[in-house]
């Protein structure tokens, strides 16, 4: 480096000026729950606030500071305005940050980038030091809120919703025809938020009506990008299952390192295993990522085809036994040390397994509420088929049904609560590939029976 360089980087460049940041004006009252967040609005939406110092992140200083180091580490030079974005911490935050590693002689200041921003890189000790902290943590990106911060904001979360009525579950689940009963414990275990155990015989509606109670759930959520527990990150948010709310990811007054999600909808089924319920932790990335039913706090989880996953029904109860009931589940990290972390979720599970060879007394006591969905008898088979079909504007022929039902009854088949759908769905696409208008008669229906069901006159007929 020239001598002319050398003087740009240590004299030429003075310290950032003081920055007089307004506080945001919190909604009054002020939530007064222990580690949450300042809370500020934005339109109609309560937001947590930008932390203006490093008390105001609620992690301890060295997490950023060292967070910084890496980020710093993976570019040659940076500028504040991109480690800020890198971060979603703001620029003022950012620089003191900045002129923190500066003292300690872990990046070299090169100039400035405009208004508060500048240019630097990392210095051969910040180097060492960033592939160092490299082998303990992997994880480079959104800085991370604390766990107490997380717990806080979920419980304040849940403290603002409002409670799900009758019609709301009623209006949700109509696409099903449900006895009533079945829709009142539906509805109650909707408006409780306890968990539900649907079992019954397979296609009458067990998966659909968990997806239905789903959209019961109003509202957005907060939730953040990853959890700090000392030196260990664990990975909340995740764009294969959560989906983002957009208008918040550049408001400056809002802290980014939380985000704004549609209320979440997870499904796990048979290819679940016993590992997957604890922390996922990568030895190449050196971090974790939080389980499915983690990510899927402040909505649903939907646990399909139970019985058939690839662990013992008993051993998967048990380990759900304690967090149905405290609503704290207890993870392990890779030092043995363990963590509790937040149970807020609607749990819903499913079988179309006999429900003594699942799940045991013990564990059904814990469950909110059960729900039988059996077989439709032949009326309630009918009022499934005309309301579907109208759905897609179609009428069937006065003596389809009759034609229909006998033929389950010469094939010895039972009623199942999905198969007017799946039939409908057929005609409309023999209709569609005839490029003929959509009639629900005798003959498209013979090719959509046959098509679904197979040719039962063959010997590979099902």
């Amino acid at each position: 480096m020239s001598k002319l360089a050398s003087k740009v980087v240590y004299t030429k460049v003075a310290p950032p000026a003081p920055v007089v940041i307004k506080p945001p004006t919190p909604i009054a009252p002020t939530p007064s729950i222990k580690h949450l967040p300042k809370m500020v609005q934005v339109g109609n939406v309560m937001a947590p606030a930008a932390p203006t110092n490093f008390t105001e992140t609620d992690v301890d200083q060295f997490v950023i500071t060292d967070l910084a180091v890496k980020l710093a580490n993976t570019v040659p030079r940076l500028t504040s305005d991109w480690a800020s974005n890198a971060l979603r911490l703001p620029i003022p935050l950012v620089e003191k940050i900045v002129w923190q590693l500066k003292d300690d002689q872990l990046v070299e200041i090169l100039g400035t980038a405009g208004i508060m921003s500048y240019r630097y890189s990392t210095s051969q000790r910040g180097r060492d030091h960033a592939n160092r902290l490299l082998e303990i943590s992997g994880y480079v990106g959104p800085a991370p809120v604390s766990l107490d911060s997380y717990r806080a904001m979920l419980e304040w979360q849940f403290s603002q919703q409002t409670r799900i009525m009758y019609e709301k579950v009623q209006q949700s689940i109509n696409s099903l025809v449900l006895k009533k009963e079945a829709v009142d414990v539906a509805a109650l275990a909707a408006s409780s938020g306890r968990s539900l155990f649907l079992f019954g015989p397979p296609g009458n509606g067990k998966t659909t009506l968990g997806r239905l109670l789903h959209q019961t759930l109003e509202g957005d959520l907060w939730i953040p990008h990853c959890i700090a527990i000392d030196s260990h990150v664990i990975r909340v948010y995740d764009e294969q299952v959560h989906t983002r709310v957009d208008g918040f990811e550049d408001n400056q007054r809002i802290d980014q390192r939380w985000v704004r999600i549609k209320r979440p909808f997870i499904v796990s089924g048979g290819e679940m295993t016993i590992d997957e319920l604890d922390l996922a932790y990568s030895d190449s990335l050196r971090f974790y990522e939080a389980p499915p039913h983690v990510k899927a706090n402040g909505g649903t989880f939907l646990l399909d085809d139970f019985g058939r996953q690839q662990i013992d029904p008993t051993d998967l109860l048990n380990r759900w036994i304690i967090p149905l009931e405290s609503q704290i589940d207890h993870l392990t990290l890779n030092t043995g040390q363990k963590i509790q972390i937040p149970f807020r979720l609607q749990l819903v599970v499913a079988t179309n397994l006999a429900v003594s060879d699942v799940a045991d007394p013990a564990f059904l006591r814990r469950m909110g509420y059960r729900l039988h969905l059996d077989r439709p008898d032949e009326a309630r088979y009918i009022e499934i088929f005309n309301r579907y079909a109208a759905s897609l504007g179609a009428i069937a022929e006065p003596d389809l049904m009759r034609s229909v039902l006998k033929r389950y009854k010469d094939e010895g088949r039972e009623l199942r609560a999905s198969e007017p759908r799946d039939l409908i769905e057929r005609v409309k696409d023999i209709c569609q590939l005839r490029r003929e208008p959509f009639m629900l008669n005798e003959e498209n229906m013979h090719i959509a029976w046959t098509a679904y069901f197979g040719d039962t006159t063959t010997r590979g007929g099902a």
